[in-house]
């Protein structure tokens, strides 16, 4: 138990910046609270105190803002930084070393009382605001961008993001260190309509080399469109 207390609380030190150090943790860190009261309600879940366990579980969500269903399964090393709006429910599964954002929803699609939920493999962040949901896997070392609607599986080393989640397969493996770079998102979008912009202008020169009407939009530079002026 000592152990396992330990080792959330280094989580919390080792993945925000803002901790300064253990007493702060204890005191001031509701994603901390939340999983180790789930800890409780699980095993009294496991062992048919249902009820309890689920009242248990309801007032732990009224002091941190985070509902995490019992029966749930959680791994080591789970860390929620800010925390309020989690929701994470039954038959979601979740690995060791993943980090959770405030608003994250790991949720069902299905009325069946069967497996309905995410399961999440190890060293998975999920930014502020994702919503993961139906019995979907999350691959191993992948990172969901803030305010993605996940509803496909992605492989191990995967990036999501947009609605609904566009996937992307990293080339390279990832280490075991949390992954927390969330301004370093690719923009698939963009970039589709970017090398559209580029293909048009290159056929309309080939139609009519000495056009003198500009485009109404031009190429994206660094993540900023041109274009004429627009009435808002």
């Amino acid at each position: 138990m000592f152990k396992t207390i330990h080792e959330d609380i280094q989580s919390v030190l080792d993945r925000d910046p803002a901790a300064r150090n253990v007493f702060e943790v204890l005191l001031c860190y509701p994603g901390l609270h939340a999983v180790w009261m789930h800890r409780i309600t699980h095993r009294l879940w496991k062992n048919g105190f249902k009820l309890f366990a689920r009242w248990l579980s309801q007032t732990t969500r009224a002091f941190t803002g985070i509902e995490i269903h019992p029966g749930a399964t959680i791994g080591h090393n789970f860390f929620i930084d800010h925390g309020m709006g989690v929701v994470i429910g039954e038959t979601a599964e979740i690995g060791n070393n993943v980090t959770l954002y405030h608003g994250v929803t790991l949720g069902g699609t299905s009325l069946h009382k069967a497996k309905r939920h995410p399961t999440i493999e190890d060293h998975v962040v999920i930014g502020a605001g994702a919503k993961v949901l139906g019995a979907i896997t999350i691959g191993a070392h992948s990172r969901i961008g803030a305010n993605a609607v996940v509803v496909k599986p992605s492989p191990p080393n995967s990036v999501v993001i947009g609605v609904p989640g566009q996937i992307i397969v990293r080339s390279q493996g990832q280490s075991n260190a949390p992954d927390l770079e969330h301004g370093l998102l690719p923009d698939t979008i963009g970039d589709t309509l970017s090398a559209l912009v580029a293909h048009v202008e290159k056929l309309e020169k080939r139609l009519d080399g000495h056009s003198n009407v500009s485009p109404a939009l031009h190429m994206s530079d660094h993540g900023i469109w041109y274009g004429g002026d627009f009435a808002i």
